[in-house]
């Protein structure tokens, strides 16, 4: 019987990391939310102000007898560019930063070492600034942040930023 998983991924804009993950096989189901910061329950007017500590996130729930967490990770390293902190882009702040939240000691065992192939595989010019850290102050973002990119396919973000994204990746083979 097939067990789902959850992954708690920061890439810059989480409308951006909803799209990419809701294109992978064996994702059952991503969601938009705000982690890592000192507030409880945070609006996304808190979050953009870079005062909450929290990063935009995707939590993304995957079918492990079809996608394993290292492969989610793969997919993660792919979507965004892990080198510039706090940044994706022309978006800027603290929100914007690269981080795995883990769930557990083995997600946590298993990023660090996804970190540790990422940096080897001379993929970036640059150094990773990549965050692993444990899940804290976790919150469902607000209702119209969900399924953002395929509600709203022609606002000028989504056709500039995230459409390139997916054609590239796309083009990789990384998502359907």
């Amino acid at each position: 019987m097939a067990q789902s998983n959850i992954a708690t991924l920061g890439g810059g804009c989480f409308w951006c990391v909803e799209a990419v993950f809701q294109r992978v096989e064996g994702v059952i189901n991503v969601k938009p939310g705000y982690a890592g910061g000192h507030v409880n329950n945070p609006t996304y007017k808190e979050i953009c102000s870079g005062n909450t500590g929290h990063a935009e996130v995707a939590q993304v729930e995957f079918d492990d007898s079809k996608i394993t967490y290292k492969q989610i990770l793969n997919v993660f390293w792919q979507a965004h560019n892990p080198t510039t902190l706090n940044k994706q882009g022309n978006d800027t702040g603290t929100q914007y930063r690269s981080v795995i939240f883990y769930h557990d000691d083995i997600q946590k065992n298993i990023a660090n070492k996804s970190l540790t192939d990422a940096e080897k595989s001379g993929y970036w010019g640059d150094p990773i600034v990549t965050e692993i850290t444990e899940l804290n102050n976790y919150s469902h973002a607000e209702d119209y942040h969900h399924n953002y990119y395929n509600d709203n396919k022609n606002q000028p973000y989504c056709l500039f930023v995230i459409k390139p994204k997916l054609d590239k990746l796309d083009k990789l083979g990384i998502i359907d």
